[in-house]
């Protein structure tokens, strides 16, 4: 029971922190420092990915219309074009991070998967939001719908997405906002266009965990994996909606100064200790 309540915790601050651009995978590496869940550390690596698959499907669920890529008209079903080459803008924003997840996924997480990484991490992307806010304070975006992001920007931002898929602390959505931000797209196709990438990004890199893992659950960690995601997709909905609507009338800084703030009390706790 104690370890079902642990799990319901993991899953409230992955459906917070996977949208707002925080760190979700830093919240959970810094959680695990305070609350320990009795599960072996083979276990622990892959929970903390997959429980990812829990926020996705509140995706799905949110942006199922501009993510279904199928029409029925006239009793024929067609695909729609817009949403085809939106796909494979995703497909391509995708790459490099699969490419170097791949080949180095192991090597990642033993030099990078700290409180030291996630810590630095935090602080410089919180920099990083204040700065490309202020710059971009008196400047009007030039991409303003998804359907104008270009190969081009889908790359770049791509390229973003890989910063994060390296260092954890960076935060992938943050990573992938400052990106946008940078190339002049609006902060809410910005955050729309982070939250349908995930969706291929976290499906696989989830289904790389698990085939690592293997299929020899037992029932406590099934129980802890799938409380954990379902917690995650209820909270992620909330989170998601706060969002989308919070970006409409402010802008990111809030959360640079939360990223820097967070970063500066984990290295002076551990320091510390």
């Amino acid at each position: 029971m104690t370890e079902f309540f642990k799990a319901v915790l993991f899953g409230i601050v992955e459906g917070i922190t996977e949208w707002l651009p925080i760190s979700s995978t830093g919240h959970l590496i810094l959680l695990d420092e305070f609350v320990k869940l009795n599960v072996s550390a083979s276990f622990l690596e892959m929970f903390q990915v997959v429980i990812q698959l829990g926020a996705i499907l509140a995706v799905v669920v949110l942006y199922w219309n501009k993510l279904w890529p199928f029409v029925r008209k006239n009793g024929e079903i067609k695909i729609k074009k817009s949403t085809f080459l939106m796909w494979c803008k995703i497909v391509v924003a995708c790459i490099p991070a699969a490419v170097v997840g791949l080949l180095f996924d192991d090597k990642i997480n033993e030099l990078f998967y700290n409180y030291q990484t996630v810590a630095i991490a935090l602080i410089v992307f919180g920099i990083m939001f204040i700065v490309i806010e202020n710059k971009n304070k008196h400047m009007k975006p030039h991409i303003n719908s998804i359907n104008e992001i270009t190969f081009n920007t889908a790359i770049i931002i791509g390229f973003f997405q890989l910063i994060a898929a390296v260092f954890p602390g960076t935060s992938r959505s943050g990573a992938t906002i400052v990106g946008a931000l940078l190339i002049g797209v609006s902060r809410v196709v910005a955050a729309e266009f982070t939250f349908l990438l995930a969706v291929p990004v976290m499906f696989g890199a989830s289904l790389l965990k698990i085939l690592k893992f293997g299929a020899g659950f037992t029932g406590a960690e099934a129980m802890i994996l799938i409380t954990g995601m379902v917690v995650a997709f209820i909270v992620s909905v909330l989170a998601i909606k706060f969002l989308m609507s919070y970006i409409k009338k402010h802008d990111f800084k809030i959360f640079g100064w939360y990223r820097i703030v967070l970063g500066i009390l984990v290295l002076g706790y551990f320091m510390l200790i």
